[in-house]
């Protein structure tokens, strides 16, 4: 015991307890043993190399991290990850430290190492990668990063995202519902979907107007959190896309509250959403912002920013009459307010026809 410092049992303990805490929330049949090597991968990786020399290391160079001193930190974490080589964690520890003290170029080759050695992609190599244009972002969302970072994130999402970030997407997402509800003279939803449901702050603002409720997010963690609640009639966790394409004409409202940030190019989630909605049904969500050229910009927190008028022309593009197309102040992230663009939308109550289709003896137009 003599050769621990108080302040090193500190950080034991506490790292024990956030594992325990983590492992509260993990599904009945993973702590039976069913484990998910992208479970494995995420939690044992993070926690320990299997080296104790190593993770020694390891720690020190978090303590000069939490200090400033990311150069240190980054030659330190170097150091350990050449007794194990094949930590992925490690490799995204050292990334991130040679990020933060400048050093691009050596993160960039530590993420090319986390990439090779993490095929399921739960540290998301390839997006810090493309963040600092070395790589393709790729199509579509990450999944495998995604649902591990919620996972992760699950049990302290509410606190930090509301308590310290000033998130307000739900009560500004549920306010142009109502009004555009009022305007159109809909009293309520007989079946919403609540994409990305999280721990159910939209649920929350949505039960009262739907008749029946569906949650449904990537992570499980998220699932448990929001299932204690009792928000939902039916929680799901699956993919957005994929829950999308296995529907037909059966939501009246389909929201959205910080989803899409993550899922890359709109046009492909409208072509999955359309078709799921009922004629006349409705669809809010919320993206983040920017001003340049391009449809899209993954900024470095990884998360997607879009062109304003590219997503303006993406839901015509789509068949949807855009009802509300506003930006505003988001939250907060590392100290600087986030804009981002507000949307409802409707599918049209007539579907578009050819002029002459379904007339006796007309011919369809070409």
């Amino acid at each position: 015991m003599n050769n621990w410092s108080q302040a090193g049992l500190r950080r034991i303990t506490s790292n024990l307890l956030a594992f325990f805490h983590a492992f509260r929330h993990i599904p009945r049949a993973v702590q039976k043993g069913r484990f998910s090597r992208k479970f494995l991968v995420l939690t044992k990786a993070f926690y320990s190399s299997g080296d104790v020399i190593a993770d020694r290391r390891a720690d020190y160079a978090r303590m000069l991290a939490e200090q400033g001193d990311h150069a240190a930190a980054a030659e330190l974490m170097g150091q350990a990850l050449e007794l194990v080589p094949d930590w992925a964690a490690g490799w995204d520890l050292v990334g991130g430290y040679h990020e933060k003290a400048g050093n691009v170029s050596n993160a960039i080759a530590a993420w090319r190492q986390l990439e090779a050695l993490d095929d399921e992609g739960v540290f998301g190599a390839r997006l810090k990668l493309a963040s600092h244009n070395a790589g393709p972002a790729g199509e579509g969302t990450a999944v495998g990063y995604v649902e591990a970072l919620f996972d992760q994130y699950a049990p302290q999402f509410e606190a930090a995202l509301v308590g310290k970030l000033g998130y307000r997407v739900p009560d500004l997402l549920d306010a142009m519902v109502e009004e555009e509800m009022a305007r159109l003279g809909i009293a309520s939803f007989e079946r919403a979907l609540d994409l990305g449901c999280g721990t159910g702050l939209m649920g929350e603002r949505l039960r009262a107007k739907v008749g029946h409720l569906e949650g449904v997010d990537i992570s499980a963690a998220m699932i448990a959190e929001t299932a204690r609640k009792s928000i939902y009639d039916s929680l799901q966790k699956a993919e957005l896309v994929a829950t999308l394409n296995a529907r037909r004409a059966d939501a009246d409202l389909v929201t959205a509250a910080d989803v899409l940030i993550y899922c890359g190019a709109l046009p492909p989630v409208l072509t999955a959403l359309v078709p799921a909605l009922r004629p006349g049904g409705l669809v809010a969500f919320s993206l983040e912002a920017h001003d340049g050229d391009e449809a899209l910009f993954l900024r470095p927190s990884l998360r997607y920013a879009h062109g304003v008028a590219a997503a303006r022309d993406a839901l015509v593009v789509a068949g949807l009459e855009v009802l509300r197309f506003e930006t505003a102040q988001l939250r907060f992230d590392r100290g600087a307010p986030i804009t981002g663009i507000l949307v409802v939308a409707r599918k049209p109550a007539v579907e578009m026809t050819a002029a002459n289709d379904g007339v006796d003896g007309g011919d369809v137009a070409a």
